[in-house]
């Protein structure tokens, strides 16, 4: 099965605007996020869709974190990554650095998510011309639809952390943004998330199941079937996202630090722990 909408990407996008910086609300938390659970990434069921981490997001409505599972995602347009949330200290507090999409892979703290993100860059895949290819020695995908692979076991010499910290600073992943990375983010044409990857978002943040003061930072496996079936039913998409969710927690640990064509100019990778969120009132996020 083929991802429609890249064959019509060339025209459909050429006239949408890549707005080089766009709103991203600054969420702060006096306590740290749990750790990045360990969990299974499900296989990407359909060409084209590229690995988003799940991470921790805050509300401050419950004034509790809680866990948006990860999802294969259809991007925006083609040739564009994804850069993960992540949290990060600074002047005291926690504070989310919202995800973006972009033409590289910019600095996420260091945060290793595994399956390719192994907190710089992303190794699980490679964009060629307007087809992806996936680095099936660190993410997982249904072969019997997907034929645009290789394998690279080199990059677990790409790991950057080995621990599952879900933020950046004191005690957490430690990593700073080279000036490359800096001038990068400075310059480079990034779009938000998609409105799928919002909706989910939002959605995890009114599941009780999900926060962290209910499952002790360790959302479990039924919670997030629950959750994807939810989504899946809700949006209609029992192939698309219901597929591509997460399929539950404790089952694969993460394979940390992967893949082997990196950020600069349109890497792919994959790797699986934990990220972020938006918004100050009902689902405020920001991070890993």
């Amino acid at each position: 099965m083929k991802l429609r909408s890249f064959v019509l990407a060339g025209f459909l996008f050429v006239a949408l605007p890549l707005a080089s910086s766009f709103g991203q609300v600054g969420i702060s938390v006096g306590f740290a996020p749990p750790v990045l659970p360990v969990i299974e990434q499900p296989l990407c069921p359909v060409a084209g869709y590229i690995w988003t981490p799940g991470y921790w997001g805050y509300s401050y409505d419950s004034g509790d974190y809680y866990w948006v599972p990860g999802v294969w995602v259809a991007p925006p347009t083609v040739r564009v990554l994804w850069t993960p949330p992540y949290w990060g200290w600074n002047n005291g507090a926690y504070v989310f650095n919202e995800g973006y999409w972009g033409p590289t892979v910019g600095f996420y703290g260091g945060v290793n998510y595994g399956y390719g993100y192994s907190g710089n860059g992303y190794w699980g895949g490679r964009w060629e011309g307007n087809a992806f290819r996936y680095n099936t020695a660190v993410t997982r995908v249904n072969t019997t639809v997907i034929h645009n692979t290789y394998v690279d076991r080199n990059v677990v010499n790409k790991q950057v952390n080995a621990n599952r910290a879900s933020f950046n600073g004191p005690n957490g992943a430690k990593a700073e943004a080279t000036a490359e990375q800096k001038a990068a983010a400075a310059n480079a044409k990034k779009m938000p998330p998609t409105s799928q990857q919002l909706a989910r978002q939002e959605a995890a943040a009114k599941d009780p199941n999900l926060q962290a003061s209910k499952n002790k930072g360790h959302p479990n496996n039924e919670a997030i079937k629950s959750f994807n079936k939810n989504e899946a039913a809700g949006a209609g998409k029992g192939k698309g996202e219901g597929l591509g969710a997460e399929a539950g927690a404790g089952k694969a640990g993460n394979k940390s630090g992967n893949v082997a064509e990196h950020q600069g100019q349109g890497a792919g990778g994959a790797g699986e722990h934990g990220n972020k969120q938006r918004s100050p009132k009902s689902a405020a996020q920001g991070k890993p």
